[in-house]
């Protein structure tokens, strides 16, 4: 049975749904003021983990992953301009060009990196008037207040009925110590009072009228929001990266329990950072590198470019809850080892059966399943496709053989693993049909060289292979004719 970590109770718990069959999974997704980058694609591939798991374990699942295109600052949300807003400003566009840019080009990414697209994918700005709701019904029950037409939780209020940090394991007075002075704090109650909807500027560019002022949601209200909309008022799983924990997640619990007067979600699930030499890669610390240019090799961390697969591959080899600290060479070393793992699985599809087994296949599948019941443990997944490599080059080689059901047991358990949870595509490739193309190109070039060999035309033969190896290709001769990787 499938055990995840909830953040809430700090240990690994046994999943059950609240709905049986059915499961209901929101992430926080991208904020679409630039390019995505290594440090976004972490939590979209561990949720697109958990989300092809879900499925394969025979779940309906319903995975909303938001879009902030309403813009706020990070972490301090409540006050400064809008990036979004500020980039069209500065640009002579209209703050929803610049979002759709960002979100296109995000949906690009994702679909390279092979993520499967959320059930919904709700925007911010497409839920005004859901936001101001909520907020109305904080304000009705009291855990809020107006000031100079902006409105604020007030979390002093909130914490004596509620446990307020609970999450995070902070408290008041961490919380004092930790908040940073901004402009407008002369509005609240208290430092750590946050915004739930505040009062625009006269320069500030996206704003829509409510009760209180013309202005703009907080940013922990959409999320609080459409969660509950899609989902229900509880629901199963609330996932995002460990940088979200505090406050916005923080505050998203509070928003929930001081409308609804419970809790919202069952299970917590945050995935850990990425690092550039021990600091964590993002925006606010100008270290990142976006995926478009891990794809093209263009940015001076780089020694090469690096393909979608092999950035996925990198960040399933260490588990979803560990720091991974990133370097060319890091992702070098991911490269050949998710080679060697395509090099398997194109062999292994290349098979033919014998009438018995002379190599054990193991119980692969039951050993992946328990790596996968474990929190989601993909590098032990992947450690136990390596060791099955061993028997499919053994016979591939021609030193043993298999029968035709361990073969057929291996060839599911693979494309089970691989490529249906993994999500890794064996033809690390993103056009579709041209890459059809493209192999039988190299495969009718291997056919001639293997004509020409038996014509003994070495001259012909010998010039294949070799410009095909200059070219990057790794050719084996076989029994059966030729096996050929790139």
């Amino acid at each position: 049975m499938l055990q995840i970590y909830n953040t809430l109770s700090r240990q690994k718990e046994y999943f059950r749904p609240l709905h049986e069959g059915h499961v209901g999974m929101y992430v926080c997704g991208p904020t679409v003021y630039g390019d995505a980058h290594l440090g976004h694609a972490r939590p979209a591939i561990t949720f697109d983990l958990l989300y092809r798991y879900l499925l394969h374990l025979g779940y309906k699942v319903r995975y909303v992953r938001n879009i902030t295109d309403v813009g706020h600052l990070e972490h301090d949300a409540d006050e400064g301009e809008d990036k979004i807003a500020k980039k069209a400003r500065l640009e002579q566009l209209e703050p929803m060009e610049v979002a759709q840019y960002y979100t296109n080009r995000y949906h690009r990414d994702m679909e390279a990196l092979n993520v499967l697209p959320p059930s919904i994918e709700p925007h911010a700005s497409g839920h005004i008037i859901e936001q101001i709701a909520f907020v109305q019904r904080i304000l009705d029950h009291g855990y809020a207040y107006i000031s100079n037409g902006s409105v604020y939780m007030d979390v002093e209020k909130y914490a004596k009925d509620f446990p307020y940090g609970k999450l995070s394991g902070r408290n008041l007075n961490d919380i004092v110590t930790e908040t940073r002075e901004l402009d407008g704090q002369d509005e609240k109650k208290h430092s750590y009072d946050f915004a739930l909807w505040k009062k625009a500027a006269p320069e500030h560019i996206m704003h829509w009228p409510s009760p209180w002022s013309e202005g703009f949601p907080g940013w922990h209200m959409e999320c609080s929001t459409m969660g509950t909309k899609y989902l229900g008022e509880e629901f199963d799983i609330h996932g995002g990266g460990m940088d979200l924990m505090f406050p916005h997640h923080e505050a998203e619990i509070a928003q929930s329990c001081a409308a609804l007067g419970h809790d919202t979600v069952h299970y917590w699930m945050h995935n850990n950072m990425i690092t550039i030499a021990g600091k964590k890669m993002g925006k606010s610390y100008n270290n990142f590198i976006t995926l478009e240019q891990f794809f093209k090799g263009e940015h001076h961390l780089l020694t090469k470019p690096f393909s979608p697969m092999t950035i996925r591959f990198f960040i399933l080899m260490a588990h979803y809850r560990s720091t991974v600290d990133f370097s060319s060479e890091a992702l070098e070393a991911a490269e050949k080892g998710f080679a060697r793992l395509q090099e398997a699985y194109t062999r292994l599809m290349r098979l033919t059966p014998s009438a018995e087994s002379t190599i054990e296949i193991g119980n692969l599948r039951q050993h992946c399943e328990e790596a996968m019941e474990d929190d989601l443990n993909s590098p032990i997944v992947i450690a136990h496709l390596f060791e099955s490599a061993k028997a499919i080059n053994t016979v591939a080689d021609g030193k043993g053989t298999i029968s035709k059901e361990d073969l057929a047991e291996l060839q599911d358990v693979w494309k089970t693993f691989v490529v249906d949870i993994l999500g890794l595509r064996m033809d690390d490739s993103t056009e579709g049909g041209s890459n059809e193309a493209y192999k039988a190109a190299v495969d009718l070039l291997l056919n001639i060289r293997l004509d020409a060999k038996r014509n003994k035309d070495w001259a012909t033969s010998d010039r294949i292979r070799n410009s095909l190896t200059d070219l990057g290709f790794t050719i084996k001769d076989t029994k059966d004719g030729f096996e050929w990787t790139l």
